[in-house]
């Protein structure tokens, strides 16, 4: 499948809904005109919603941890892809990273129904230290969005699910929270979100080090605790971008030397000296 049909599938993934504006105006507006239109453009969405798209087999970037420490990665592509079971904001291999120093007992996504939400001060990612994954210039950073209480208990979770389409409703950034764009030398965009509220410590247009700490985790957007969402994409708009793959070039797993994309839900430890991946062409493999 061509980038460029893959593109026009998932912008008219979100037709449905001013489809749906143009039908209400016009029911309810006297312009009668507009029902047809409007009626046109919904039914191109929905369409669209049923229309696979497939991403281009191409071997995996190389790239840096961009977190130190224990951590246990969840919504994984070592484990199924899509990843987030949608292609959609360039989704397809990206990864959820959750730090769980605890090794006395397993990371838990959904608790009981009480209490219904924490602070996200509670939990141990809060504030920890995010690093750019790759070398290259910063073109995005969004830093004002509030970090919410955690949505991890069963309550919490259908609050989470109904707030999410409501977040959809007003694009990418919402869902995303708090994130960061950076353009990799060589090609291709690397995203982090769901960053802590004012923690950027990057601008647009700076060039940064795979390593340089540029941010710390937060619980900003469609976040359920805090964590950091990780991913690679073709293309610096959420909307039109497509998901690349990705391996890290280094982590361990009870205590012995790895290398590619955790899975599992395993804990998995990344030394505060890890090493960062050769620059350039290089790192594309």
């Amino acid at each position: 499948m061509s980038k460029r049909w893959a593109r026009t599938v998932a912008l008219c993934k979100l037709l449905p809904l001013p489809g749906t504006v143009l039908m209400l105006v016009a029911a309810f507006g006297g312009l009668g005109p507009l029902w047809p239109a409007g009626l046109a453009v919904w039914v191109a969405g929905v369409a669209a919603l049923f229309v696979r798209v497939r991403p281009t087999p191409r071997e995996p970037v190389e790239v840096s941890p961009p977190v130190r420490g224990r951590w246990v990665a969840v919504n994984s592509p070592a484990d199924r892809v899509p990843s987030h079971g949608v292609h959609a904001y360039g989704q397809t291999y990206a990864i959820d990273l959750v730090h769980h120093p605890d090794t006395e007992r397993e990371w838990q996504g959904v608790r009981a129904a009480w209490p219904p939400a924490r602070r996200p001060e509670r939990f141990p990612g809060f504030g920890r230290p995010v690093f750019a994954p790759v070398d290259g210039v910063v073109v995005r950073v969004r830093r004002r969005s509030r970090d919410h209480w955690s949505r991890d208990s069963v309550p919490g979770v259908i609050y989470l699910l109904v707030e999410g389409i409501v977040r959809e409703l007003f694009g990418p950034g919402r869902l995303l929270g708090n994130h960061i764009v950076i353009a990799m030398d060589g090609g291709g965009y690397a995203a982090l979100a769901h960053l802590r509220r004012g923690s950027a410590r990057v601008t647009a247009g700076q060039r940064v080090t795979a390593g340089e700490q540029i941010a710390e985790c937060g619980n900003s957007g469609n976040s359920s605790e805090p964590h950091v969402h990780f991913q690679l994409m073709d293309a610096p708009h959420f909307l039109a971008a497509l998901g690349m793959p990705f391996r890290f070039d280094r982590f361990e797993i009870d205590g012995g030397p790895e290398a590619g994309v955790p899975g599992g839900r395993r804990p998995f430890t990344v030394p505060s000296s890890a090493p960062t991946p050769e620059t350039g062409a290089d790192r594309r493999g």
